[in-house]
């Protein structure tokens, strides 16, 4: 296999390039193999760069870009209105096939329509869906769509299931466990998308569906693969997320209350530093975009150098598993 190459839209997210020139450093030198492209505003990134020491620059170029996409835009905006952002560059170097990946941490509207305008999908994928690892009991569950499609129907639940179900064989599940997020997990409970969708997979050959699955079945670890709308799979993302920060902070408070509670959180902070550490959303930052023909990363606007490095290194594993190909085999054969 070459080596891989990475478009990286320099210009998103919350902490702007510094933090993601910072990102993308750091992959550098834990992944002597990666070459980055960072798309932006070049004289700005070439100043970023300048201020880290041992840069190999044979693995790290910059493409300018004049536009940049805000957090604000509407779609409609990045597809017409801006043909030189950094976004749409880095993706057009993705479909021009000198990348083999794109990441972005910027308006997550605009980057899913850019996608699927410049790398078009799939045969037989409507709609793109956007999975991430959620930890649980058991490990990890791989939950989609996590906000690309709001309104979904009974096929685009199907084909988001058979998608996630390869995604996880990628990662290394065997088998993977695929389930439909429901409020109970008898068969006369749900809407009508969920009951319908969930007909069909019961009758999709090769595919390990258990049924329905509720919220706590999810972090029990119940499912590999757990499927549910985009309105559903935002919320539960951004609360699991919020109620992990919430935990932990409230742990270290406890723990600072009084003498007592200090020496005993003495002796249990390594034990609190790895479970944090566990619980952190920047490790398991980086949410794909299933179902085009390209791998697109979509970074939290919020994570910081280390949760864009976790997006990146999603995208490296994507490449050596060449995910959309084998996402292609699969959907010829069930859909």
């Amino acid at each position: 296999m070459s080596a891989p190459v990475i478009a990286i839209d320099a210009m998103g997210g919350d902490f702007g390039p510094r933090s993601i020139v910072q990102a993308s450093i750091a992959c550098l030198l834990a992944t002597p193999s990666l070459h980055l492209t960072l798309v932006g505003q070049a004289p700005l990134l070439e100043d970023l760069i300048a201020r880290h020491s041992g840069v190999d620059r044979s693995r790290l170029l910059v493409v300018n870009a004049t536009e940049v996409i805000t957090m604000d835009d509407r779609p409609a905006v990045a597809l017409r209105g801006k043909p030189d952002s950094s976004m749409r560059v880095a993706l057009r170097l993705l479909a021009d096939g000198q990348a083999q990946a794109c990441v972005s941490a910027g308006n997550t509207g605009a980057l899913m329509a850019l996608s699927r305008f410049v790398l078009k999908t799939l045969p037989g994928i409507d709609r793109p869906a956007m999975v991430a690892a959620i930890p649980t009991q058991r490990g990890y569950c791989q939950l989609l769509d996590l906000g690309a499609n709001v309104d979904c129907s009974a096929d685009n639940l199907y084909q988001f299931a058979v998608m996630g179900s390869v995604a996880a064989q990628a990662l290394g599940v065997t088998r993977p466990k695929v389930a439909l997020l429901n409020v109970g997990t008898e068969d006369i409970k749900g809407n009508q998308q969920v009951k319908l969708a969930s007909s069909l997979l019961q009758a999709a050959p090769g595919l390990n569906y258990i049924g329905f699955i509720e919220g706590d079945g999810l972090y029990r670890g119940e499912a590999d693969v757990v499927v549910c709308d985009g309105f559903v799979g935002n919320i539960l993302l951004k609360s699991s997320e919020g109620l992990a920060t919430m935990i932990g902070d409230r742990i270290e408070t406890l723990f600072r209350q009084n003498v007592m509670s200090r020496a005993v959180g003495a002796l249990a902070l390594p034990l609190l530093k790895r479970l944090k550490a566990d619980l952190a959303p920047a490790r398991h930052n980086g949410a794909s975009f299933l179902g085009l023909q390209g791998i697109v990363i979509k970074s939290h606007g919020s994570a910081g150098a280390q949760g864009f490095q976790s997006a990146i290194q999603r995208a490296l594993i994507e490449i050596q598993e060449n995910l959309p190909e084998r996402l292609h085999g699969r959907l010829e054969e069930l859909l």
